[in-house]
């Protein structure tokens, strides 16, 4: 499910319908938008089935913080190969503005001369970083923050309870992926500004260590990440 973003997936999903596909698409807007997911959304249709685990889908992440010149060479060989199940292959280029220059020659390489049936995906918060000569050949997708009337629906929906959702919402901008995942022990966490951490730390904060915060004598208006760090340490 793609909570908001509805104009740029009923686009993306006309452009299947009339299966004019773009050899590359980018992906542009700050992080924790939901990108990812909605690019994910987009295979699926394209496949007719999840494209984790599929054969003819590649995802490229950084690895130390960059995206190397091997990863794209590695990326073009296994497009130039026939798919196996479907009609194309599809990879994702996550953090596409990681790439290192040298691998952003090579990745232009790839687009100059496509081969075969591919469809790519670049995801980025700053496609300035990017060669230009990338971004004129790829069409580009603007993402901008979910609305809060689309949020208030989707947590109703999820069974969230209506106080609680107003105080999520009164925080600001919060990933839609977490929002997603969460669980109905999640929210005093996101209410409390845990977001940030990843799922298996979160899953280490006990019921107890809640409660310890919700009881404090003092009011606790913001939970830092420091804060919440050292509470792992505790374990």
């Amino acid at each position: 499910m793609v909570i908001g973003h509805q104009k740029q997936w009923q686009y993306l999903k006309r452009m299947v319908d009339s299966g004019k596909i773009p050899q590359a698409l980018l992906f542009s807007g700050q992080e924790k938008l939901g990108k990812k997911k909605v690019a994910l959304e987009f295979i699926s249709l394209l496949f007719k089935e999840s494209p984790i685990g599929h054969p003819d889908f590649l995802l490229i992440e950084p690895k130390e913080r960059q995206i190397k010149i091997d990863q794209i060479r590695d990326l073009s060989w296994r497009l130039s190969l026939k798919p196996i199940k479907s009609f194309l292959k599809a990879a994702i280029i996550d953090q596409a503005h990681l790439m290192t220059i040298e691998a952003q020659n090579c990745f232009l390489k790839t687009l100059e001369e496509p081969r075969g049936e591919t469809i790519l995906i670049l995801i980025t918060e700053y496609p300035n970083f990017l060669l230009p000569t990338i971004l004129s050949r790829c069409e580009i997708l603007k993402f901008y923050p979910v609305k809060n009337e689309e949020l208030r629906k989707f947590l109703i929906e999820k069974g969230i309870e209506k106080e609680k959702i107003e105080k999520i919402l009164k925080r600001g901008h919060i990933s839609t992926k977490i929002l997603e995942t969460a669980e109905e022990q999640d929210i005093d966490l996101i209410i409390l500004g845990g977001w940030d951490i990843n799922r298996s730390k979160r899953d280490l904060i006990s019921r107890s260590h809640m409660d310890m915060i919700m009881d404090a004598k003092k009011p606790v208006l913001i939970v830092k990440e420091e804060d919440i760090e050292n509470m792992f340490k505790r374990f």
